[in-house]
């Protein structure tokens, strides 16, 4: 579940971490995996263990792809 409790750390969410990605990728529209998950790792203390839902989470929401053949994460949601 994605409720917060009492106990979150607003800026160490799932959420947060999933909104920061796709401020992201809403600039750059593509953007590599490894350069990706660093940048997280950077902004957020604990971010590379809540990269990997984050992207699920906006997968699930059908805002981003990922490309295999590139490594990269694509932002295929609305304009």
């Amino acid at each position: 579940m994605l409720r917060p409790t009492k106990h979150s750390h607003p800026d160490r969410t799932v959420v947060n971490v999933a909104l920061l990605v796709l401020n992201r990728l809403r600039k750059r529209r593509l953007e590599g995996y490894s350069p990706l998950r660093a940048y997280v790792k950077k902004v957020v203390a604990g971010g590379d263990v809540l990269f990997l839902p984050a992207l699920n989470f906006l997968f699930l929401l059908g805002l981003i792809e990922y490309r295999p053949k590139t490594d990269a994460v694509e932002y295929v949601g609305p304009q």
